[in-house]
C-alpha cells in the first residue's frame, strides 16, 4: 500500500514562553514518540513566542495530527502556510529536529513576520540552514575533541 506524501508548513502562537527549554523538550520529546509512530518527519522552530513547524508524511497522518494541533493547550492560532504532495522528505533524518535559531536565522524570520512574508519555501530554508547549522558545528566540535 502506496501513501501519498505531503508537507505542511505553518506557525502558531505559544500559550507559554519559547524561551522555557523544559517546554520545548516536552514537545520535541512528545512529537518525536508521535511522529515515529505516525511516520512523520520534520522539524519545529520556537521564536518569538511563535512556534514554526514544517512536517511531512502521510496525508492522513497529517490530518490526524492538525486535528491534535488543534487541541494542543500549549499553543494557540494556527495559521497554514502550505500544504503540498511531496516525491521527496527534506526531513528525513528527522522524526522531530528542533531548529537552533542562530541570530542570522532569527533576523531573517523577524523581518518575514514583521512583512507578513512567511511563505513555505522561505520557512523551507532557514530551518534547513538551521538545521545543517547545527550538525557542522556539532561535527567541527567532534572533531576539535578528538584532534
Amino acid at each position: 500500500m502506496s501513501f501519498r506524501l505531503e508537507r505542511l508548513v505553518y506557525e502558531s502562537t505559544a500559550t507559554g514562553t519559547t524561551e522555557s527549554i523544559l517546554n520545548l523538550a516536552t514537545i520535541l520529546a512528545t512529537s518525536q514518540r508521535n511522529n515515529d509512530r505516525d511516520g512523520l518527519t520534520g522539524a519545529l522552530a520556537a521564536h518569538r513566542d511563535r512556534y514554526i513547524q514544517v512536517i511531512e508524511g502521510p496525508a492522513q497522518a497529517l490530518d490526524d495530527l492538525l486535528r491534535r494541533l488543534e487541541s494542543d493547550p500549549r499553543h494557540r492560532d494556527i495559521v497554514l502556510f502550505g500544504r503540498e504532495p511531496i516525491t521527496v522528505r527534506l526531513f528525513s533524518h528527522w522524526t522531530m529536529a528542533s531548529a537552533m535559531i542562530t541570530p542570522t536565522q532569527g533576523a531573517a524570520l523577524d523581518s518575514l513576520v514583521d512583512h507578513d512574508d512567511l511563505t513555505p519555501e522561505r520557512v523551507i530554508r532557514i530551518l534547513l540552514d538551521a538545521l545543517n547549522s547545527a550538525q557542522f558545528t556539532e561535527h567541527r566540535e567532534a572533531v576539535g575533541k578528538s584532534g
